[in-house]
């Protein structure tokens, strides 16, 4: 026997249940060939073939075999005896392999295998990430991704394209020419996530694709002439059926084995994806006892239900005899929610525990048990009530094409209904009778509903064109006036920005945050939980930002920014520290335009963290973003048009304080902004890179404890919303002077002391509060411990401060400086350093342009025609004397003011709680 009619008489769900093996729902199973933890062995059955995604191990039915048996030998063998078992999968005639690309199931099968390789790629990194925040996991599922290149540089021969153009998978466009080499094409459900809809022999027949481009209003997409269920057709022996509102619903919870062991699933296309297909497929199950609904909890889900389970009831009665009774049940899905969204809130037990206590509706046994009621009499009263016309219905599931049908008319709204202009409404009509359609009996017009004269005289026009009574149509207008109403206020506030509500603490949650502030050595556990979040190295910068963001409770908030060379990770570090502020405080920005921060309500960005990922993408709004640094308020004065026309001014306002964070690589355009702010440079070793990298293939090979890390982000938040606003006096400020060569004094003076103050405020579960007995003010008191941890925290922002160089140009210098050293050379040409240190010509010239400029090196001899000029340096050690000088003013100080404390009482030892005039005045003749 050939091997090619080997493989045509063996399928591989033969040669699997040989060897006892039973893929589950979605076609995977343990990997038999190695160890194997998770189901990780896909098998594809309209292929014949499988494939391992932990192994790499693959092939079809008689390499399944090979493999199972040890040689290719015993198993062929094997195979060939495996075919005298079963009957051959196709009798007719062999197909030739350009006829089976034409195939409809084939081609799409081809390409959805594509789908499938795209997305284990390594570089589908935000089809991936787009999964992770959906909490679905694509090992575990059927389920690929169309990055639309499966049709490019000539992956598909001219049979496939076709087969793909007829399956609707290449939509051609342009010069629709035959055979032309620039034809192009649009590709059906470009950038999304790829589910296979399949018929009754588990072929997949169509596609469905889910857009992850725009996750806020993602769109949905199904191949023409839809056909197919997903994740297919229930098996025969179901006994309870879940259906769900979405397909991406239905993947959720196949994900789930406590329910797959129980349930079938299968997704409905919507609230009215209910199609007859779905219907046929469920009328099939002899042994179906129940239908499960688990819809969105919404009104239009449970409206959904409720239309269901009457179609449902038809069809499936009457019962054959023997057959069990069908029960109808639906989970209250909590308000707002659907399943795939609580499995992101939720852990897993959620859905065991809502599928228990679903909600039964009936038994489907005879139809009696749902036949309508049987009308009442009714009171007199509302007797007379119902001989008036019945409300009409309004369409609004198209917003361009809404409708209003009543008994007598059909109004058609062309264009839609326009939210912004609330003092009018405004609206492009056809008018028809119901009764006839006869074109003489309709009318189109535009109208605007709040003109009654106008009206009056169009509802004339109108019933004399329709041959209509004008009661009629007054009452179709009147009720149709009402109901635009109210869909158009529904529209506009479901269009407002939801913004984050106030945070609420359990007192569980107050109090553990209570405990960790009142408990010692407070910044060290801070400094480290930073780090347990997946804040990795930049431990100096990491807690001096996470101070800085703290300070926007007070009255005068620090700023920062963060520099550093592109990828370095300034956008990291601040991302990774404003996770672990409330939502509800802080602002982000990528793109600004000039006014935008005029147009804020009032008091919306006060006390608020502002977060820019760029500078670069914040140009416009630097003004007003340096005076709320600096006056904490702006204002701005604008002319606006009374009710009668007439030109009025009135003055906007905008109330800070604010605390700004930003990231840049370019300091010198931003200086303005900087001066404000305490600036940080980012560690751009090879060893923080390392421990970087470190940390993403651990977080990669599933090592990270995500639901710790998200935790403790949550736990740093509950300690940011129990600190609270309180007054800081710093009883030695007088006593610190910083180094004498610190450029711009007077901002870097005040910002140290604000550091030193933040880290008190941070403390205040620690300090005992005073009383001013003069002015009444309650206030707590700074300590030695914390003018030492401002000193730790800034000794690099001062040192950056002293230095005349900027940051880069110091780095480069101090690396060439080694390098000399090491090479005992006393002169270096530029083109040597460039290819040493590997860098671009424009920036080795640049530093070394600056460092002449500054009279840290200069030309020795050399000339610019053949190797290049020849440089010395000039200042060898001065980096080092300024990094002592630095350390030693900060230390001495502090050191003084230790050694007067023991002489004379602190303020916290004084009986008023201030020092007093003569006690500042030992005090300082002490520490000098």
């Amino acid at each position: 026997m050939e091997i090619q009619e080997i493989k045509q008489r063996l399928s591989i769900q033969t040669v699997l249940k040989h060897y006892g093996l039973q893929p589950d729902r979605n076609n995977m199973l343990k990997c038999p060939f190695h160890a194997d933890d998770k189901p990780s062995l896909k098998i594809y059955s309209t292929t014949n073939t499988f494939n391992c995604f932990g192994c790499g191990k693959r092939g079809d039915q008689v390499e399944f075999c090979a493999l199972k048996e040890g040689s290719k030998h015993k198993g062929l063998l094997k195979a060939t005896e495996l075919t005298g078992e079963i009957t051959p999968i196709n009798n007719k005639p062999k197909q030739q392999k350009s006829q089976l690309k034409e195939n409809h199931t084939g081609i799409l099968t081809k390409i959805f295998e594509s789908f499938c390789n795209g997305l284990s790629h390594p570089v589908s990194v935000k089809p991936k990430e787009y999964l992770k925040g959906r909490n679905l996991k694509h090992e575990l599922l059927e389920i690929g991704y169309n990055s639309g290149q499966f049709h490019h540089r000539g992956k598909l021969s001219e049979v496939d394209q076709k087969a793909c153009i007829n399956a609707g998978l290449l939509i051609p466009y342009g010069s629709p020419v035959p055979n032309a080499t620039g034809n192009t094409y649009k590709v059906f459900a470009k950038d999304c996530i790829i589910f296979p809809l399949k018929d009754k022999q588990s072929q997949i027949v169509s596609i469905y694709g889910r857009s992850i481009t725009n996750n806020n209003q993602s769109k949905h997409y199904y191949l023409k002439d839809r056909c197919g269920l997903y994740p297919g057709y229930p098996k025969p022996a179901t006994t309870k059926l879940i259906l769900t509102e979405a397909i991406i619903d239905a993947a959720t919870l196949l994900q789930i084995s406590e329910i797959t062991a129980e349930y079938s699933i299968l997704a409905c296309y919507g609230t009215n994806g209910l199609t007859e297909e779905h219907k046929h497929a469920i009328k099939e199950l002899q042994n179906l006892q129940e239908v499960i609904f688990f819809f969105d909890g919404d009104k239009a889900g449970n409206e959904a239900i409720e239309k269901y389970q009457t179609e449902l009831s038809e069809l499936m009665l009457p019962r054959k005899t023997g057959q069990p009774q069908i029960k109808l049940s639906s989970i209250e899905t909590p308000e707002g929610e659907d399943v795939n969204s609580l499995s992101l809130a939720y852990e897993t037990e959620i859905f065991t525990h809502l599928l228990e206590n679903r909600k039964g509706c009936f038994l489907l046994t005879e139809k009696t048990e749902i036949k309508e009621r049987e009308p009442q009499p009714l009171p007199e009263e509302v007797q007379t009530r119902q001989n008036l016309p019945q409300q009409g219905k309004l369409n609004t599931r198209n917003p361009d094409f809404i409708t209003y049908t009543t008994e007598e008319l059909q109004i058609i709204i062309l264009g839609g209904i326009n939210l912004q202009q609330i003092d009018r409404l405004r609206i492009t009509v056809k008018i028809s009778r119901t009764d006839t359609n006869d074109p003489l009996h309709s009318i189109r017009h535009t109208i605007d509903l709040y003109h009654s004269d106008y009206l009056e005289k169009f509802i004339g026009k109108a019933s004399e064109q329709l041959e209509t009574g004008t009661n009629v149509l007054k009452r179709a207008i009147a009720e149709l006036t009402e109901q635009i109403e109210s869909y158009r206020l529904s529209k506009i506030e479901s269009q407002k920005e939801q913004k984050p509500q106030a945070r609420q603490l359990t007192e569980h949650r107050q109090n553990k945050a209570l405990n960790y502030l009142k408990a010692p050595k407070l910044m060290e556990r801070t400094n480290d939980d930073i780090g347990r979040t997946g804040m990795i190295g930049e431990e100096n910068n990491r807690l001096l930002m996470y101070l800085i963001f703290t300070s926007r409770l007070r009255e005068q908030p620090l700023h920062i920014i963060s520099l550093g060379a592109s990828g370095t990770g300034k956008t990291y570090l601040q991302e990774k520290v404003s996770e672990l502020i409330p939502e509800q405080e802080k602002l982000e920005i990528t793109i600004l335009s000039e006014n935008a921060f005029y147009y804020f309500d009032r008091k919306e960005l006060k006390h608020k963290l502002v977060l820019i990922e760029d500078m670069d993408g914040a140009q416009d709004v630097l003004y007003p973003l340096r005076e709320l640094q600096s006056k904490k308020k702006i204002s701005k004065t604008i002319p606006i048009k009374d009710s009668k026309g007439n030109l009025k001014t009135i003055t906007l306002h905008v109330e800070g304080p604010i605390s700004l964070a930003g990231t840049t690589t370019r300091e010198k355009l931003y200086e303005d902004n900087s001066n404000r702010s305490l600036l940080i440079y980012l560690d751009g070793s090879g060893q923080q890179k390392e421990h970087i990298m470190e940390y993403q293939r651990r977080l990669s090979a599933g090592k990270i404890n995500s639901k710790e890390e998200n935790e403790l982000k949550e736990f740093f938040k509950d300690m940011q919303t129990v600190l609270k606003p309180i007054k800081v006096r710093n009883p030695y400020a007088e006593l610190l002077k910083l180094p004498e060569y610190i450029f711009k004094p007077l901002r870097t003076n005040s910002h140290y002391l604000a550091t030193i103050e933040t880290i008190t405020f941070y403390h205040q579960y620690q300090r005992d509060i005073k009383i001013d007995k003069v002015t009444g003010e309650r206030y707590i008191e700074t300590t030695l411990e914390d003018i030492e941890w401002a000193n730790i925290l800034l000794k690099d922002v001062l040192l950056a401060k002293s230095d005349e160089l900027p940051r880069a140009v110091r780095e480069f210098f101090e690396r060439l400086k080694k390098w000399m050293q090491t090479n005992n050379s006393e002169v270096f040409y530029a083109k040597e350093i460039r290819e040493t240190f590997r860098m671009t010509s424009s920036s080795c010239n640049r530093y070394i342009l600056e460092l002449l400029r500054n009279n840290y090196i200069k030309v020795v001899g050399g000339n610019k025609y053949r190797q290049g000029f020849e440089y010395q340096i000039i200042k060898q050690d001065e980096y080092q004397k300024l990094q002592e000088h630095v350390k030693n003013a900060l230390d001495e100080a502090l050191d003084n003011i230790k050694k007067s404390v023991s002489r004379i009482p602190t303020a916290s030892q004084n009986k008023n709680g201030i020092l007093k005039a003569d006690e500042i005045k030992v005090l300082n003749t002490v520490s000098q």
